[in-house]
């Protein structure tokens, strides 16, 4: 499964990049968020994680834009946010998938709350795919 992460972090990317490319996911990358709008229309990832603080267009705007776009609008999106909790409600109403705060990352164990979480929505977006496939 592919994995996109868009975060302007370069430590924070290349962190959970290799945790998922470890966990055996095919993973790309964008540090800003036009970046990150462009290769989430090109290459078709099957989950987005989404830092909110981005330059160029920011996250909030990339979750919009992918939100109304017909190729993105149902892949899950994890926000990966310094942003208060306040934020969580209103971000998980404009079509976030989970709200995940920065300072949860555990990088020295290799970020598994964060691992767990991608494991856990990407399990249930196969069982999804499973039951809406027609049985042959």
């Amino acid at each position: 499964m592919k994995i996109l992460i868009v975060d302007d972090s370069r430590l924070l990317r290349i962190a959970n990049e290799r945790m998922l490319v470890k966990a055996g996911y095919e993973v790309i990358t964008a540090a800003d968020g036009e970046e990150g709008l462009r290769l989430a229309l090109e290459s078709d990832p099957d989950l987005i994680v989404l830092d909110m603080m981005l330059p160029k267009l920011s996250g909030q705007e990339v979750l919009q834009r992918l939100r109304t776009h017909p190729s993105s609008a149902s892949t899950p999106v994890i926000v990966l946010t310094s942003l208060p909790e306040s934020n969580r409600e209103k971000l998980l109403g404009e079509g976030a998938s989970l709200y995940f705060e920065k300072s949860l990352l555990r990088l020295e164990n290799g970020s598994g709350p964060l691992l767990d979480a991608i494991q856990t929505l990407l399990a249930r977006l196969v069982q999804v795919k499973a039951a809406a496939s027609p049985a042959i």
